[in-house]
């Protein structure tokens, strides 16, 4: 194989990150963006030149205003689409949201059109699916602090 049909082979996936954000009474923070029916995390795609968790803390900044710290890594999920290609997805762990982090809130009103806490068992109704399963996977990597490696929103067995 040549280095040219090698490199052709490469995969190129589209990356994106985001992060879960929590109140104190344990609900999940979710945005409703201007241009998607349904409901998604904190995030957006990563940028060329740039690392996954750099891209959820710029995406956090620009959608919501707001810039507090965003810790470890919840889940990696390879998940190809059929309409845009391979996706390596990364959900970080944002947190507890201090009242004041919340009252801070500031929507990029070019994109959302709101931002609400939901409690976490309305994740499978108000997501899309193959997102409802990542975020529960993330939920419970976080609680039992372990990150999780998914394909197609599910975790393999070994």
């Amino acid at each position: 194989m040549t280095e040219n049909e090698h490199e052709q082979r490469m995969a190129r996936p589209r990356m994106a990150a985001g992060a879960l954000f929590f109140n104190g009474q344990g609900h999940i923070l979710l945005v409703r963006p201007s241009y998607k029916p349904k409901w998604e995390i904190p995030g957006g795609y990563v940028e060329t030149g740039e690392s996954p968790l750099a891209a959820c803390r710029r995406e956090v900044r620009e959608e919501l205003g707001i810039a507090p710290a965003i810790g470890s890594l919840l889940v990696v999920d390879w998940a190809p689409n059929d309409a845009e290609g391979d996706k390596v997805l990364y959900v970080f762990n944002g947190g507890e949201l201090q009242p004041e982090d919340v009252s801070a809130i500031k929507l990029d009103a070019a994109e959302l059109l709101a931002a609400e806490f939901h409690p976490t068992e309305a994740v499978d109704q108000l997501l899309i699916p193959r997102l409802a399963r990542r975020v529960k996977y993330a939920i419970t990597a976080r609680r039992q602090a372990h990150p999780q490696y998914l394909e197609l929103g599910e975790p393999l067995t070994f």
